[in-house]
């Protein structure tokens, strides 16, 4: 059994194909510490558990995303780094930048004035409304598979997204309204400040193409939880700015829905 792995070292990217047919490999993951052992101990990569709970050995397999220590290797298999993350160094990766999106969708957090305990116990309904969200690894696997990344670097991503829709579902959060310009749009509406951050470079540039779904370990629905962002962002007076300018393909002469008023039928 043959695999060949995308090299990156010392500013030089390249292909290196290892026959692994005289190894005792079960995994991607016992694969790669094999070569590393017996043909090339260069050879870099990131573990951690070996039991697909951290998230670390995350990888590309002819072209899909995937766990190393749960993928079983076939032969002609391609293997390479995770896409939109620098490469260190042959597949492992620097994931600091994709995981700053956290950052930017954690709730300001404030005591519920509603409670009068402190840090009030969730019912079994309210904690089901997250519970999928929470078993997140943060392998990046889904921010990988994004097309939507290729076109738009500062596109938050779907783990942080399916993240800010955790927070938003999670009634212990509420939120101060920093202003009354969004206060008159949103008093009604859990988390506004959260929502407020996942417009721009968020929930409506989205394509709704299902591939961070497809390629998520934990059986998370990124897709799902950006399409019920966007619902609660319409209910709290947000629009999808792509609709304020439609077009047909042909000329616009300001009447915004691009028809030629000069053309005919």
């Amino acid at each position: 059994m043959k695999l060949t792995i995308q090299r990156h070292q010392k500013g030089k990217s390249y292909e290196e194909t290892f026959d692994v047919a005289s190894l005792k490999v079960t995994t991607l993951l016992a694969a790669l510490y094999e070569i590393k052992a017996k043909m090339d101990e260069s050879l870099t990569f990131d573990a951690g558990c070996r039991s697909g709970v951290c998230g670390a050995c995350a990888l590309r397999v002819n072209g899909r995303e995937t766990l190393a220590c749960s993928y079983t290797p076939h032969d002609g298999d391609r293997i390479e780094p995770l896409n939109y993350h620098p490469v260190q160094r042959d597949l492992k990766v620097d994931k600091e930048k994709p995981q700053e999106t956290l950052k930017r969708v954690l709730p300001t957090t404030i005591q519920n004035p509603k409670s009068k305990i402190q840090n009030p116990p969730l019912s079994s309904e309210d904690e089901a409304k997250f519970r999928v969200q929470t078993d997140c690894i943060l392998c990046d696997s889904c921010y990988s598979a994004c097309p939507v990344l290729a076109v738009n670097p500062d596109f938050l991503g779907p783990f942080a997204l399916t993240r800010a829709w955790r927070y938003h579902t999670d009634p212990r959060y509420i939120e101060e309204v920093p202003n009354d310009s969004i206060q008159h749009l949103t008093s009604k509406i859990q988390n506004p400040v959260l929502l407020d951050t996942v417009q721009q470079n968020g929930i409506w540039d989205c394509t709704l193409c299902g591939e961070c779904t497809a390629v998520c370990p934990q059986q998370i629905d990124p897709k799902s939880d950006i399409m019920q962002l966007r619902g609660e962002s319409l209910k709290a007076g947000y629009s999808d700015p792509t609709l304020s300018t439609p077009s047909f393909g042909t000329p616009d002469f300001g009447g915004g829905f691009g028809f030629d008023p000069n053309a005919g039928f």
